[in-house]
């Protein structure tokens, strides 16, 4: 099956998704196709290349795993609808941690990462700080991540016994040394990750 123009009030799953050969990337949230960015910026890569750098380092020999984008993430709603047919939310990270192996395969994950980090852009900004803080939120991501490339800030959400995010009371800047809830013995500094300005 090739989509020319995807029908945008449609409703699909991921097993429709892997049918799918466009020149532009796509995610699946609650069924609805939504386009990706186009290539991102540079400012952009750089805080990804950093903290892929910072992260992937700290989890040499640890069994977590770190994975970025491209990398397909399968969020079931309910752990009895895992069939492709069945799934109807699938995501690409800029990046995610992952501690449960069985959750990895040769397709991405199957499941919620412990921590997802998002990195703002123009066009994925609304996305990003709704439609996928709904879905990790309600799929059970531990940790997420909010990176505005902009205002140099990060916004932290971390998941609560009662299933919802609780969120840090202010935005982190580029000043600050944080530690995340999923990996306690790093220390990020956003001094680092964020380039000077000019």
């Amino acid at each position: 099956m090739k989509i020319e123009e995807p029908d945008l009030a449609g409703s699909y799953t991921y097993a429709d998704y892997m049918t799918w050969r466009w020149d532009q990337m796509v995610e699946l949230i609650d069924g609805k196709i939504y386009k990706m960015s186009p290539a991102p910026t540079s400012t952009h890569q750089k805080i990804s290349g950093k903290l892929f750098l910072i992260i992937g380092n700290y989890l040499m020999g640890n069994r977590c795993q770190l994975f970025s984008a491209p990398f397909d993430v399968r969020l079931p709603f309910s752990s009895n609808k895992k069939k492709d047919n069945e799934i109807i939310t699938v995501v690409q990270p800029d990046l995610c941690v992952i501690c449960d192996p069985t959750k990895i395969d040769e397709r991405g994950c199957l499941g919620a990462p412990d921590w997802i980090i998002e990195i703002l852009s123009r066009y994925t900004s609304a996305k990003d700080l709704r439609e996928k803080f709904k879905v990790y939120e309600e799929t059970g991501v531990r940790e997420y991540w909010v990176v505005h490339p902009t205002e140099q800030t990060v916004l932290i959400y971390v998941l609560e016994a009662n299933g919802k995010y609780q969120g840090i009371l202010k935005p982190c800047v580029r000043t600050d040394k944080i530690v995340p809830v999923t990996l306690p013995g790093l220390t990020i500094d956003l001094g680092f990750v964020f380039p000077e300005e000019d």
